[in-house]
């Protein structure tokens, strides 16, 4: 079983970062907005062992003000935060934004601020395994979890029974982590990226493929509602003709409990293909959540606008 950890690290790196200070002689620095997070994290159970995987590449922006109460700004970069990698051996690469005098806060970031930013992320590290992973189930020789035993046992018990597939099928409520899966597909298009990427955010050709009332805000946090609601999520990124990526669900899933789904669109000279990549799908709903995308999106899509083409 694999639990998708994507969206909880997202959170838990930007808390972590945002905010962090450092001082010294040559004045003080702060973190003020992670403006790059690209990467996952996953936990999979294993033979009664859980395997964390998880890769992020970040950029974050800093502001700095000397001992005289001069202001800079800079970033920084860390390409390789990875289960692969040990967090001496990571590139913290510190700059200043263009334009900007140099200042001996560039060197304090690069040595007592790239200290913190270990730091931060070591404890995201040490979250990710133990702050995210209570109450997860464990698989033994029989598949069947042993009952939770102590002080805490009515409580883990509870949350036990809660997320496992086989409890009552009354939907988990916010904040409770469910077992998922990822998967991908691809589809080409007799269409421009530019013409496929309105599609999916133009209410007007929304409403047209789909054949029902839908409601969109075009724009980064910007909400959406499909198939007379059975379709819910919000934009997470969007970048004109070539991603979007969002928050999504149907919406009898676990209360709040959103997939995230990356479409890329890629130029094929005349046609384009777009790539499909979905994380945190629950668990048994993998099946008829890739059948949704091929029908209710693709098929319609083609039959709607004309954009048929071949199939992979």
């Amino acid at each position: 079983t694999e639990r998708d950890a994507t969206n909880w690290s997202s959170e838990k790196l930007k808390s972590l970062l945002v905010g962090l200070t450092v001082g010294g002689p040559e004045g003080s620095c702060e973190v003020t907005e992670v403006s790059k997070l690209e990467g996952e994290a996953s936990i999979n159970n294993r033979k009664g062992k859980l395997i964390f995987f998880y890769e992020w590449n970040l950029k974050a922006s800093w502001t700095g003000t000397s001992q005289t109460g001069v202001s800079f700004k800079g970033t920084f970069d860390v390409p390789n935060l990875s289960d692969e990698n040990d967090m001496d051996d990571l590139d913290i690469s510190v700059s200043l934004d263009k334009d900007e005098p140099d200042t001996p806060l560039k060197g304090l970031m690069r040595t007592a601020g790239a200290q913190k930013i270990r730091e931060a992320l070591d404890r995201y590290v040490d979250a990710l395994k133990t702050e995210f992973t209570q109450g997860m189930i464990l698989p033994t020789a029989n598949g069947v979890a042993p009952p939770p035993t102590g002080p805490q046992s009515r409580a883990q018990l509870n949350r036990t029974q809660i997320s496992s597939p086989s409890a009552a099928s009354a939907p988990p409520s916010s904040g409770v982590r469910i077992p998922t899966c990822k998967f991908s597909l691809r589809e080409t298009f007799q269409a421009s990226p530019a013409e496929l990427y309105r599609v999916f955010t133009s209410q007007e050709m929304l409403q047209a493929f789909t054949q029902a009332p839908a409601a969109v805000e075009a724009e980064k946090g910007g909400r959406f509602r499909l198939l007379g609601g059975n379709i819910l999520g919000e934009f997470t990124e969007m970048v004109p003709d070539d991603k979007l990526v969002m928050k999504w669900r149907y919406n009898n899933w676990p209360c709040e409990h959103y997939a995230t789904v990356a479409l890329s669109f890629l130029d094929r000279s005349s046609e384009t293909e777009l790539r499909v990549e979905a994380r945190g799908v629950p668990d048994g709903e993998e099946e008829r959540t890739q059948d949704g995308w091929r029908r209710f999106y693709f098929a319609a899509i083609k039959q709607t606008f004309g954009y048929g083409a071949r199939l992979f």
